[in-house]
């Protein structure tokens, strides 16, 4: 993987970091940021044809003193680079790291939607890696994604999750055709967001995010061996004290409240399930709220959760 410094540019002033870019956005692509529409990738790119990369979904926000943050990013890059591992992809964290705070800086975005790639490239058609050649870009875009803290509607889906046995629970570009298929269903069934439950009817997860219900007052965060190890999840654990243990899908249609977290969802509330129907859900509101404060970082003592931009 290419991440060389010979043509970062300089850092923006810092006042225009709320701004939004005037020019064409910029990607930063093996070492270099360059135009978004540039050529990029032949078409024999070896992702293109099986899948073989790694990708990270990460969030900047504008903080409270007028600057912009990521949020966890050193979790999201070691995550990243453990899938690089697998696919035999060099990753150097800290590079790969500055290159997303690079990027940023060249966009002056602050509320941004961040998506790293690493994946393989050229050198041949078959199923040995070993051969190809390795990259890495880093686009941001100024806008939400996936649920974006809005209440959903919630459907079972007919599709089960990639096993853990078969494929590891990371952000392998392949594995992720799973989640098209199940977002897929339930959007043609009309419902905003797929569930993903296991052959004994435990909650694994949804097609992006991970599962949490409030019952009598008790948060429990829905744990399966199949499920992304999320960061945001972790977040919310910490925050709210749940437990994390397996979940059916009985238990979680009978909760009072249900939500659902991650990078780009951030914390959604469930308004319903199949035809379950949930409150109010005023405790997921606080934590949506306890939420937005610390990404923004007007709760000091998260601030090690946020890397200035």
């Amino acid at each position: 993987m290419q991440l060389n410094d010979a043509t970062a540019v300089a850092e923006p002033p810092r006042e225009a970091a709320n701004d939004a870019a005037t020019d064409a956005p910029r990607v930063w692509f093996d070492g270099k940021l360059v135009a978004i529409d540039s050529p990029q990738a032949p078409l024999t790119t070896h992702a293109m044809h099986y899948g073989s990369g790694v990708f990270e979904g990460i969030r900047s926000y504008a903080t409270a003193d007028g600057g912009a943050a990521v949020f966890r990013l050193p979790e999201h890059m070691e995550r990243m680079r453990k899938g690089a591992e697998l696919l035999g992809i060099d990753f150097d964290v800290a590079r790969a790291s500055e290159a997303v705070l690079e990027t940023l800086r060249a966009n002056r975005h602050a509320d941004a939607y961040i998506r790293p790639l690493a994946w393989l490239g050229s050198g041949t058609i078959g199923l040995d890696v070993a051969p190809l050649t390795q990259h890495y870009m880093v686009a941001t875009m100024a806008t939400q994604v996936h649920l974006a803290g809005k209440a959903a509607r919630l459907g079972v889906s007919g599709w089960r999750r990639n096993p853990a046995t078969s494929l590891p629970p990371l952000k392998l570009c392949g594995g992720y055709v799973n989640s098209v298929l199940a977002k897929r269903e339930a959007k043609q069934r009309g419902f905003d967001e797929a569930l993903f439950v296991d052959a004994e009817g435990f909650v694994v997860e949804c097609t992006g995010a991970n599962v949490f219900m409030v019952r009598n007052g008790s948060i429990t965060a829905a744990s399966h061996p199949d499920a992304l190890d999320g960061i945001t999840r972790a977040t919310l654990v910490e925050l709210t004290g749940a437990h994390s243990r397996p979940v059916s899908l009985e238990e979680l249609r009978q909760a009072d409240e249900v939500f659902v977290c991650g990078t780009a969802a951030e914390v959604a509330p469930i308004a319903s399930l199949d035809d379950a129907v949930f409150g109010d859900n005023p405790l997921t509101r606080e934590f949506q709220a306890l939420y937005a404060r610390i990404v923004r970082g007007a709760e000091p003592r998260h601030a090690r959760w946020l890397t200035v931009v």
